[in-house]
């Protein structure tokens, strides 16, 4: 039976387990919101306010689930407004499929009215991309679409459908589903090499990233580091890939690091690298940061290894499966020097630096509402308040904390909340900042019309906090811009849009809001009037080392 292409996008859509989509109606995509108003018992569609708070959204559902986000935009600025969050899921390995209308392909190249090139333009920050010129063609596309955004290095895929195409007819069949999984076959030396190094090392350090959780590989990577003594430390990304209880488990690495992290890092002398990229945040020097060590990186996108820290051997493939292979290939390892010099560095005073918790503080914000929490997905923007989060929220399980960490987005933080919250229909806190929250604060509206569960934690500090932390130490306090001096009242701000809020200043209210928060029902704000001088510690200046790291203000 022929069906209109708007039709055949929602029956593949529908074919590839999706039942929920964001987005923002438009012009060149009005047939297929027609359709999706006929399948709205099948497909819930959250309308955003911005196209770029559709885009986090989807972003922040597949994190929290999953499963592959999808998000639909209309030609022009619609697609346009889409290409932050698109580069922010390809540089976090997001699964997401976005769809975008276009003008009728007569009208294609003539400067037509909201035309733009919308596959040219996502080029670099998609795993691969489509215009469909051809309605037979549509429902392949669109299940190739969500093999790619799935297998190997998961990422964001794009489809582009001129208007002709949503109208046009053809024959469609339902199909099942495709998992379609690439398979690496590490050969035999590079596995006999990995072996014996893991074996012969006396200070082995694991370095976990974001493949760890994205491979669901949790168990997989404690199961490994007790076979081979050896604590973990996790990259910004590889956070929940551990437990926060689990006695190997050092914390995040880096320039934000925590002392024992970095500091035994250091000392290694061999780095085991799972589902990681280096990034320069978390190397600083790399001549220092590796020498004196061997690196066993391991990784399912071979683009990776080498490219930013040279490895002496490596494992490709999907981190659960070559973890499970180590596993069973190893015997169990006792390093009893390494874990008490581990041990020794974990209890000194340089790893615990706690702030003033007598005073209203982000670390008594944090570790506050982590109490209240419990499983909640944890969301942030960009800036100290997300590395205060990392540092000093205790992550239960995998999944529960989503943050733009390769694109660095500010804005990103309330639209992902509303993601996580509809995906998981949990309670989801969101930790932003005066300055994050302001890029996208339209979004509580979205979170408002939806009744969603989400609690936004603003910790304000009248400034661009961590920018003004920069000028702090390298720019001699000179404060370009970055003193923010906004009057702006959050809980008025949250009332006009609907939603309950509160502001603190000192730490007796402290205990009290959260806790009402957590009781409300729907999106409830919380502004915590912090110091502008707070400052993310310990920090290791860019390009440094553990010699160069800064413990105190």
């Amino acid at each position: 039976m022929k069906i209109k292409g708007a039709k055949i996008i929602i029956e593949t859509l529908l074919e590839q387990g999706v039942d929920t989509v964001f987005g923002y109606p438009g012009g060149s995509v009005l047939t297929i919101y027609d359709e999706l108003f006929k399948y709205s018992d099948k497909i819930k569609h959250i309308t955003t306010c911005h196209e770029q708070g559709a885009t986090h959204a989807a972003d922040g559902y597949a994190r929290a689930t999953g499963k592959t986000g999808v998000v639909i935009a209309t030609s022009g600025p619609g697609a346009t407004n889409l290409v932050t969050g698109i580069a922010a899921a390809y540089l976090d390995s997001t699964p997401m499929v976005a769809i975008t209308g276009n003008v009728p392909q007569n009208l294609i190249g003539r400067d037509s009215f909201q035309e733009v090139d919308i596959c040219g333009i996502t080029m670099p920050i998609t795993k691969h991309n489509y215009i469909v010129k051809d309605i037979k063609k549509l429902a392949n596309v669109i299940r190739e679409a969500f093999v790619i955004a799935n297998s190997g290095r998961p990422g964001p895929v794009l489809i582009d459908v001129p208007k002709d195409i949503q109208i046009a007819e053809a024959e469609f069949e339902n199909k099942s589903k495709i998992d379609e999984d690439i398979v690496y076959t590490n050969g035999a030396k590079a596995l006999s090499t990995a072996l014996e190094i893991i074996k012969s090392c006396q200070r082995p350090y694991i370095y976990a990233g974001g493949g760890v959780t994205i491979s669901n590989a949790a168990e997989e990577l404690k199961a490994f580091a007790n076979i081979i003594d050896a604590p973990i430390g996790t990259s910004m990304m590889g956070l929940t890939a551990v437990e926060a209880t689990n006695p190997k488990f050092l914390g995040m690495t880096g320039m934000h690091g925590t002392y024992a992290a970095n500091k035994i890092m250091s000392e290694c002398d061999l780095i085991v690298a799972i589902g990681t990229r280096f990034s320069d945040r978390a190397t600083g020097n790399k001549k220092e940061f590796i020498n004196g060590k061997k690196v066993l990186h391991i990784d399912i996108d071979p683009a990776e290894i080498g490219k930013n820290i040279p490895a002496y051997v490596s494992l490709v493939g999907d981190v659960k499966t070559v973890l499970s292979n180590l596993v069973q290939l190893l015997n169990p390892i006792k390093r009893s020097d390494w874990e008490e010099r581990v041990e020794q560095i974990k209890n000194c005073p340089d790893s615990h630096l706690d702030m003033d918790k007598t005073r209203l503080n982000p670390q008594s914000v944090i570790e506050t509402v982590n109490k209240y929490a419990k499983d909640s997905v944890i969301v942030t923007d960009v800036g100290q308040h997300q590395m205060w989060t990392a540092q000093y929220y205790k992550f239960p399980k995998p999944r529960t904390f989503i943050t733009s960490g390769g694109l660095g987005a500010m804005g990103f933080g309330l639209g992902a909340a509303i993601g996580a919250a509809v995906g998981t229909k949990y309670k989801t806190v969101l930790f932003t900042s005066d300055g994050s929250f302001h890029m996208n604060l339209n979004e509580m509206a979205t979170a408002v019309s939806n009744n969603l569960p989400v609690v936004i934690v603003v910790l304000n500090n009248n400034a661009l906090g961590m920018v003004r932390q920069w000028q702090t130490l390298f720019f001699e306090s000179r404060y370009s811009c970055t003193s923010l001096c906004r009057q702006t009242n959050y809980v008025k701000l949250a009332e006009a849009f609907g939603m309950s809020g509160q502001k603190i200043t000192q730490m007796c209210e402290l205990e009290k809001a959260v806790e009402e928060s957590f009781l409300h029902n729907g999106p409830y704000l919380i502004e915590a009037v912090i110091d502008s001088d707070e400052k993310v510690l310990p920090m290791i200046p860019p390009n440094g080392t553990i010699n160069d790291i800064i413990l105190k203000g």
